[in-house]
C-alpha cells in the first residue's frame, strides 16, 4: 500500500505541501493545468528550485490578478465541484474547507453559512488545499500520516488584527493533534491552511516501520539561517514483510450509554456526529439499572478527531460518561464510480474482497431517483447498476 508521511518539523501550509509533492514526482505539467481546471485561467504557476539552509527544496507559487478578498464556503464548495476532480478528491477537499469553516464559525459565535473565510478563501489557498489532495490522488497515495506539527511562535498578522501563533482557527483545527510549539523568533509556521490539509488527510501517526520510496522537501516563504523553513513528505509502502499489516488502521472508538433520551433525538445526534467527521457511528439497544430500556451509541473516528467527536457527544446527548478505547479496523480497498442506467447516473461503491473478486453496492437515492424517473422497480435498478459496475 502506498502511504505518505508528512514531516512538519517546520510547520506546514498548503503551498509547502504542494512543493512537497512535485519533489516526490508530481507531475509539473498537471500542477501547472490545475488554475484552469478550477476556471481559474488567469492565474499562472511558478515552480522553482529553491535552497532552504543548503537543502535542495521545491517552491510553489502563484501570480494571481485581483480577486474578491475572500469568500464564503458555499462559493468554495461550488468551485471544488466543478472542478472535475474524482469524487474521493472532491470529498476531502470539501471537508477540509468545511472544518476552517466550522472553527471560523466557533471562533466568532456566528453561523458556518455567514462565515467570510479571508485568507483561506483566497485563490492561492484554494488551490492549495484542492492541489494538494488532488497530488496525493495523482500520486497513488492510499494513507497520508503525519509526525508532531510545529507550529512557530509569537504573533501573526490577519484580516482580524494581530493574534497569536498559532491563530485561534489554526489552533481548533490541531485540537487532537500533536504539536510543537517554537521555535524561538519564528512567527507562524503552521497556517489554517496546512492544519487543515492535516486534520482532513491524516490517519495518525507515522507506522513504526515503513519502506521510504521516494522523499522531498517543499519550501516555506521564509528562509532563515540556521535551519531549513521546508516540508518534508516521504512516499513510502507498508508492506507485511516489514513487520507491518498494510490492511489495518489505528482508530479510536467513543462509546456511551443512555437511558433518558427520546428516540429521535438520539437519531439526531448521531447525525451530528456523522456530520462531524465520525467514521461510523451504531445505536444499539441495551437494558439499563432497573430494567429501563436504553440506546448504547458507538462512534468510530480517526485519532485527530476523536476529541472533537466526544466533545459533540457530551453536548448532543444526555451522558454523562464517554468511554474511549483504541482499536483497529481492516477496511477493504474501495472506490467509487460511476454508472449510467437507463439514461440515469448511479454512483456505484466497490469494494475489492481479499479473495480478489468485487463487490458492489450502488447508492441508494441514486437508486431510488432512477428508479421513479424511469419507472422501474428498486431492485432492478440496483441489479442493472451493479452488473454495469462490474463489468466496467
Amino acid at each position: 500500500m502506498r502511504i505518505a508521511i508528512l514531516d512538519p518539523f517546520s510547520g506546514i501550509a498548503g503551498d509547502m505541501t504542494l512543493g512537497a509533492l512535485v519533489a516526490v514526482g508530481l507531475d509539473p505539467d498537471w500542477l501547472l493545468a490545475l488554475p484552469a481546471r478550477v476556471g481559474l485561467q488567469d492565474v499562472e504557476v511558478r515552480i522553482t528550485q529553491v535552497q532552504r539552509a543548503s537543502i535542495a527544496c521545491t517552491k510553489v507559487d502563484f501570480t494571481i490578478p485581483p480577486q474578491p478578498h475572500g469568500r464564503h464556503l458555499s462559493g468554495i464548495l461550488k468551485m471544488v465541484n466543478a472542478s472535475g476532480a474524482p469524487d474521493g478528491v472532491r470529498e476531502r477537499a470539501s471537508a477540509a474547507f468545511e472544518a476552517i469553516a466550522h472553527a471560523e464559525a466557533a471562533i466568532h459565535s456566528m453561523p458556518v453559512e455567514k462565515v467570510h473565510l479571508h485568507e483561506v478563501g483566497a485563490v492561492d489557498a484554494i488551490l492549495d488545499i484542492l492541489g494538494s489532495v488532488w497530488g496525493m490522488h495523482e500520486l497513488g497515495v492510499e494513507r497520508v500520516y503525519c509526525g508532531p506539527i510545529v507550529v512557530g511562535d509569537g504573533t501573526v498578522k490577519a484580516a482580524h488584527g494581530i493574534l497569536p501563533v498559532p491563530a485561534p482557527a489554526t489552533l481548533a483545527l490541531l485540537h487532537g493533534l500533536p504539536t510543537r510549539a517554537g521555535p524561538a523568533n519564528s512567527g507562524e509556521l503552521t497556517t489554517p491552511t496546512g492544519a487543515a490539509l492535516v486534520r482532513t488527510l491524516s490517519a495518525g501517526p507515522p507506522p513504526a516501520e515503513y519502506v521510504p520510496v521516494a522523499s522531498g522537501f517543499g519550501a516555506g516563504t521564509k528562509d532563515f539561517p540556521d535551519r531549513a523553513n521546508a516540508l518534508r513528505i516521504v512516499l513510502a509502502e507498508v508492506a507485511s514483510a516489514a513487520g507491518v499489516d498494510a490492511g489495518r488502521e489505528s482508530l479510536v472508538e467513543l462509546v456511551a450509554d443512555l437511558d433518558d433520551m427520546s428516540p429521535e433525538y438520539v437519531a439526531a445526534a448521531a447525525d451530528r456526529l456523522r456530520d462531524a467527521g465520525a467514521l461510523d457511528v451504531v445505536l444499539l439497544p441495551s437494558q439499563m439499572k432497573r430494567g429501563r430500556v436504553g440506546t448504547r451509541v458507538e462512534v468510530l473516528s480517526d485519532r485527530a478527531r476523536a476529541d472533537d467527536l466526544e466533545r459533540l457527544l457530551f453536548v448532543e446527548t444526555t451522558t454523562i460518561g464517554v468511554r474511549r478505547r483504541d482499536v483497529s479496523r481492516r477496511p477493504l480497498p474501495r472506490e467509487e464510480v460511476n454508472v449510467e442506467v437507463l439514461g440515469e447516473r448511479i454512483r456505484v461503491k466497490l469494494v475489492r474482497l481479499p479473495n480478489g473478486e468485487r463487490r458492489a453496492k450502488p447508492e441508494f437515492v441514486d437508486v431510488e431517483r432512477a428508479a421513479l424517473a424511469v419507472h422501474r422497480s428498486a431492485q432492478d435498478i440496483f441489479r442493472l447498476a451493479v452488473n454495469a459496475a462490474c463489468s466496467a
